[in-house]
């Protein structure tokens, strides 16, 4: 067996199992109350977090609320008052008031006028970071045929193999973990950090372009076209890949923004 073979089978004994959580639509603000339901799950593409027992419990905050604005638990419109955020996570209001400073530079939420909400985004935004993501994930995928490994390669061949004639939820959760595994792959940092930036934004400012009818079929041709340019180590083809799969994604969810 090759040496890809090799490390595809041994991946696939790990079995990656996927996350179906799904957002809610936004429906008007809300105030966030210390007793709602917390997700406890994490997100890839996280920041790491410091270890230590000090680190983890201001680190958690951010974390738990990062993740319920990603899940859709926490809606854009939503106000974020710290001290029923400090109740609901059982922390003091300063790891809160941290928190939302991050949230604020990662682009998920914006000061109000008592306090933060979750942004609303708008199709300029949509544009605004799509312009931005095709630039570097065109740039990524071209680094990840350059430099990928035969272990990254099989991690992007399962989680394929695995979305093709999946239910929409588990596909979308599947492709969203490609192109994560596509951005490691590419070994900038830089990069990868920044598009995990941009996408958080894409999750909660409009509906997953795969719910849309026949998206899913699409995205998965586009990525087996992507993949074999990894494979081939052909660093042109992959980015045109690339730059193409997200036009027409990025084309998918102004469509939908443009119904309203």
């Amino acid at each position: 067996m090759n040496p890809v073979g090799n490390a595809l089978s041994n991946f696939c004994a790990l079995c990656i199992h996927a996350d179906t959580s799904r957002r809610a639509a936004a429906a008007g603000a809300r105030i966030i109350c210390h007793n709602a339901p917390v997700s406890r799950h994490g997100e890839a593409g996280t920041d790491p977090e410091p270890t230590g027992r000090a680190a983890d419990s201001d680190g958690r905050p951010y974390r738990l609320l990062r993740q319920e604005i990603l899940d859709g638990a926490i809606r854009p419109g939503d106000l974020l008052l710290e001290t029923a955020l400090s109740t609901r996570y059982e922390v003091s209001r300063t790891p809160i008031r941290v928190a939302l400073v991050r949230l604020e530079h990662d682009g998920l939420v914006e000061r109000a006028s008592r306090g933060f909400r979750v942004r609303v985004g708008s199709a300029e935004d949509v544009l605004d970071i799509y312009e931005a993501r095709i630039a570097l994930e065109s740039t990524a995928a071209a680094g990840a045929a350059l430099r990928r490994t035969d272990l990254e390669l099989a991690r992007l061949t399962h989680l394929h193999q695995e979305s093709v004639g999946a239910d929409v939820p588990v596909a979308a959760d599947l492709h969203r973990q490609w192109h994560e595994v596509l951005w490691t792959a590419s070994h900038n940092l830089a990069i990868a950090s920044t598009l995990v930036r941009l996408c958080s934004q894409l999750t909660i400012f409009d509906p997953a372009p795969m719910l849309q009818p026949g998206s899913l079929d699409a995205a998965c041709d586009e990525h087996r076209h992507i993949l074999d340019a990894i494979a081939d180590r052909d660093p042109d083809a992959a980015r045109d890949a690339v730059a193409a799969h997200l036009t027409r994604t990025r084309e998918t969810r102004l469509a939908v923004l443009a119904k309203g």
